[in-house]
C-alpha cells in the first residue's frame, strides 16, 4: 500500500490511503505524520505554527457525494484527515437492517483516495468491543428519547459512545459531521460540553439529490417511485421555510399540504423544535427554529430537516 507523504504542509497519499484496523499502529502513524508536518514546518521557517491539527471524519461507510463533502471540508479544516468507516452495532435495534447495512469498504477507499485522505481507519466490533456490548455508555439523556430516538430507542446512546469511543481513540481536533442529522449534530455537541472534549465540530449543510432528496446511504434501497414520492419531504421543508414569517403553524401546514399527498411516503413525524434545547416550540415561538421530518418509504427510513426563521 501506498506510504502518505507530506505534501505542502499536509500529509496526502499518491494512490491509496493506508487502511488501519489497529488502534495502537492508527496512533503510531498519525504521530509519525505529525512528527513529519513538524520537521517539514521547521525546515521551512514556521516552526511557530503550532501542532499539525487532525480532522476526523466519523462514517459508517458505504459513502456517497455528502460524506465526500465532507471530506473536502475537513481538508481545508486541518493538516492530517482520518475517515473512520466502523457500522456501529449499539446503534441498531431489534429488527433495524445491521444485517444488510451497505458495506463496501474497497469502494469507500477508492473514493476517499481519489480525495486525498491519507487515513482510514475501519476496525472490527471486537476491536471496538472487545467484551460484547459495552457495559459503559454515554446516555443520551431526555432529548436522546424524542424523535428518531423514540423510532429507535437506545439509538443516541450507541452513537454518542461509538463517538466518544472514536475521538478518544484518534484524539482529532476537529471533527465534522454533516447536518442531515441534527438531533445527531445536537447531541453531539451536547456530549463535547458536558464532558469537556477538546474537539471541536464543524457541521457542514445537507447536500441533496438533484430532486432535492437529502443525501443517504439508505437512498440506494428506494425503487424510482419511491424516491420521486421521497422528494416531498424536501419539498415540504421548503414550503415550510417559504411561509416561516407567518408563524409555526404556517409552517406546518404548508409542509403537510406537500407530504401528506404522498401514498408512498408515511410520515413519521413533522415537527418544529428550538435549535438551543432541540424541544418542540409552541406556535408563539419566535426566532431561530428547525424543522424536523422522518418518514418511510417503502421500507426505507429517511430523515431531513432544514432551519427556519421565526420573526
Amino acid at each position: 500500500m501506498t506510504q502518505p507523504q507530506h505534501t505542502g504542509g499536509r500529509v496526502n497519499v499518491l494512490t491509496k490511503p493506508a487502511v488501519i484496523g489497529s488502534i495502537e499502529e492508527l496512533r503510531s502513524r498519525l504521530t509519525d505524520a505529525q512528527s513529519r508536518i513538524e520537521s517539514a514546518r521547521a525546515g521551512r521557517g514556521e516552526a511557530g505554527l503550532g501542532r499539525p491539527r487532525i480532522v476526523l471524519v466519523p462514517t459508517m461507510g458505504a459513502l456517497h457525494a455528502g460524506h465526500l463533502t465532507l471530506v473536502r471540508r475537513a481538508r481545508s479544516l486541518g493538516d492530517i484527515v482520518v475517515v473512520s468507516i466502523f457500522v456501529n452495532p449499539l446503534q441498531f435495534g431489534v429488527g433495524e437492517d445491521l444485517g444488510s447495512y451497505p458495506r463496501m469498504l474497497e469502494a469507500d477507499v477508492a473514493a476517499l483516495a481519489a480525495e486525498g485522505v491519507p487515513f482510514v481507519f475501519a476496525p472490527t466490533s471486537q476491536l471496538m468491543y472487545p467484551d460484547g456490548a459495552a457495559s459503559t455508555r454515554v446516555v443520551a439523556g431526555a432529548v436522546g428519547s424524542l424523535f428518531e430516538g423514540a423510532a429507535r430507542p437506545g439509538h443516541f446512546d450507541g452513537m454518542l459512545t461509538v463517538v466518544a469511543k472514536l475521538f478518544n481513540i484518534v484524539g482529532p481536533d476537529v471533527a465534522v459531521f454533516g447536518q442531515k442529522d441534527a438531533q445527531q449534530v445536537f447531541l453531539v455537541e451536547r456530549m463535547l460540553a458536558d464532558l469537556n472534549f477538546r474537539t471541536r465540530i464543524e457541521v457542514v449543510p445537507i447536500v441533496r439529490e438533484d430532486g432535492g432528496l437529502a443525501l443517504s446511504s439508505r437512498n440506494r434501497a428506494l425503487e424510482p417511485a419511491q424516491r420521486a414520492a421521497a422528494r416531498a419531504l424536501s419539498a415540504g421543508l421548503e414550503a415550510a421555510a417559504s411561509v416561516a414569517a407567518q408563524g409555526v403553524g404556517a409552517a406546518l401546514q404548508a409542509a403537510h399540504a406537500r407530504i401528506d399527498v404522498q401514498p408512498l411516503v408515511k410520515l413519521d413525524y413533522l415537527v418544529v423544535v428550538d435549535p438551543r434545547t432541540f424541544l418542540p416550540v409552541g406556535g408563539e415561538h419566535h426566532g431561530p427554529a428547525r424543522m424536523l421530518v422522518a418518514a418511510l418509504v417503502g421500507h426505507t427510513r429517511l430523515i431531513d430537516n432544514v432551519a427556519l426563521d421565526l420573526p
